[in-house]
């Protein structure tokens, strides 16, 4: 009879890892169309708040989540290592024509939701700060994604600050009241995936994910090659109808690399972090582990 010992031997030599990943976000795509990978099992969740609360308990070994994720977990977790953006994509205000606004300076006073402490807020800031504007110039409320479309119709709030698809579902709520604001050169989230030096560390996690990477990459290049499939396979992953997801494809690119400007996004939503968090502003020197992708593109 195998001891208990065996067996737990057993499955660390396996291999077999989990992948947190945010099921309702057009950013995960490259994941879904990796398809399946043997030692990995993904692990839908509601956003990326979740997937890293997942990674630190060490209920995962990885995890989907903006830069913004990565920064704000990192106290937490010193070993976090972000291993890949798996997408870029651009952010937009949706704001309500009738309440007055035609640009960021007309926010001010009005009531503008965004989510606590995740890009949807530094993107907001961000936006704000084009106009000379602060945060505690307009009305916050604080909303997650699924909520704003009908917030905006209902009229309890003026304008929201938030990624696709949600963004998309405000604008079609308001209709022909709503108003676009955006400004790319402002703020594009990075969407990566995270792991910890637990993981890597570990060589039978590492191989997996190794060969998880070569699936993405693989997927990246099927993504821009194929475009109309990949919207059609990804849309029952996220919920969401492939036309939405035709309407918002242009603000998103799926690089499956590590972008040559990644630190100076990292350092700059750390300041923003930093704030949040009522701490000094450290150096992320660390944060980035390229040695996986190396091996994968071997």
């Amino acid at each position: 009879m195998r001891t208990l010992a065996f067996i737990l031997l057993a499955a660390a030599a396996s291999g077999q890892i989990k992948i947190a990943v945010n099921a309702t976000t057009i950013e995960s795509a490259l994941i879904f169309l990796a398809g399946r990978t043997p030692g990995v099992e993904i692990v839908p969740v509601p956003n990326g708040r979740v997937a890293m609360v997942q990674l630190l308990n060490g209920s995962v070994d990885a995890a989907t989540g903006s830069e913004t994720q990565a920064l704000v977990n990192s106290t937490a977790e010193p070993g976090m290592r972000i291993i890949l953006t798996l997408a870029e994509a651009r952010y937009r205000i949706i704001a309500r024509r009738s309440a007055g606004i035609r640009g960021v300076q007309d926010l001010r006073g009005k009531r503008v939701a965004a989510t606590l402490n995740t890009s949807s807020q530094y993107f907001l800031r961000e936006m704000l700060r084009t106009a000379k504007l602060r945060e505690s110039d307009v009305r916050f409320v604080n909303l997650e994604g699924p909520d704003m479309p009908a917030a905006l119709k209902r009229n309890e709030v003026d304008a929201v600050a938030i990624w696709e698809p949600h963004a998309q579902n405000s604008l079609e709520a308001l209709g022909s009241d709503a108003v676009i604001l955006q400004n790319s050169s402002v703020y594009r989230e990075r969407f990566n995936l995270n792991t910890t030096t637990r993981a890597l560390t570990d060589s039978g996690k590492r191989r997996a994910l190794v060969t998880f990477l070569r699936a993405v990459l693989r997927a990246s290049e099927r993504i821009r090659s194929q475009p109309d499939q990949a919207r059609r396979s990804l849309a029952p992953f996220i919920n969401a109808p492939e036309p939405t997801i035709e309407h918002v494809w242009n603000q998103f690119r799926f690089p499956g690399n590590l972008p040559d400007d990644l630190p100076a996004v990292i350092a700059n939503v750390e300041i923003f972090v930093a704030a949040i968090q009522n701490r000094p502003v450290r150096p992320q020197g660390a944060l980035i582990d390229g040695s996986l992708l190396a091996e994968a593109r071997r």
